[in-house]
């Protein structure tokens, strides 16, 4: 039976905001915002929303016509989320599996994902979905995690944790960094359709100061 804390529900979802958010994600949020690019009356899909980090920085570049619609595959997660926004935000929640989304084809003019990949079962499908949601010459824009090495935080904390399990460490810190090869993530865009496939390794200034690689695609 998964644990509370494997599931992210209770105190998680506030905790993960509260301790992890300034930290690892909001300087890489403000960055992915930064670089989206559309028009004012736009439809734009967050995958992946968690607890609304990107979310925030989206609605604030994003004009007051433009409709934006955040999706999670958690539950408690989405609901913490959608706590920190107010009415007149204008956001729409929607619980969703990146893999099977529940949108019809050519919606959006963007989708939207930080450092959600890398724990979707299926990527392929993912980004196949994607594809079969944007409209023509629509952007996808996401980031995930370089690997561990070149993140120390994690890769601190994955090795002092792992010398005491000689056996069978256990490999939380390794997935978040599981998915950074470019060649494979390129081979997957391409296959879904994509094309201008650009990628950009960023280190920003954080606690932890970890590195990401950024994609934006266009179909």
């Amino acid at each position: 039976m998964p644990t509370p804390n494997a599931a992210f529900v209770g105190s998680i979802p506030e905790n993960y905001d509260r301790y992890l958010g300034p930290v690892l994600f909001d300087p890489y949020a403000a960055d992915l915002a930064s670089r989206l690019n559309v028009s004012a009356d736009a439809s734009v899909l967050e995958l992946a929303c968690g607890t609304g980090v990107v979310t925030r920085r989206l609605r604030d570049r994003l004009g007051s016509e433009a409709r934006l619609i955040a999706t999670d595959l958690n539950d408690a997660m989405l609901s913490y989320a959608a706590r920190k926004f107010k009415p007149e935000d204008a956001i729409e929640w929607k619980q969703a599996d990146a893999a099977d989304l529940p949108f019809a084809e050519q919606s959006f003019d963007a989708v939207v994902c930080q450092f959600g990949l890398m724990f979707v079962p299926d990527k392929e499908k993912a980004m196949s979905e994607t594809h079969r949601v944007l409209k023509p010459g629509g952007t996808f824009l996401f980031n995930v995690w370089d690997a561990i090495e070149y993140n120390e935080l994690a890769h601190i904390a994955h090795t002092i944790i792992a010398d005491f399990f000689d056996d069978n460490p256990p490999d939380f810190y390794e997935v978040p960094f599981s998915f950074h090869d470019v060649e494979i993530i390129n081979s997957f865009l391409s296959a879904a359709g994509f094309s201008e496939v650009q990628f950009v390794l960023l280190r920003l200034p954080a606690v932890s100061r970890c590195n990401s690689f950024c994609c934006a695609c266009r179909l």
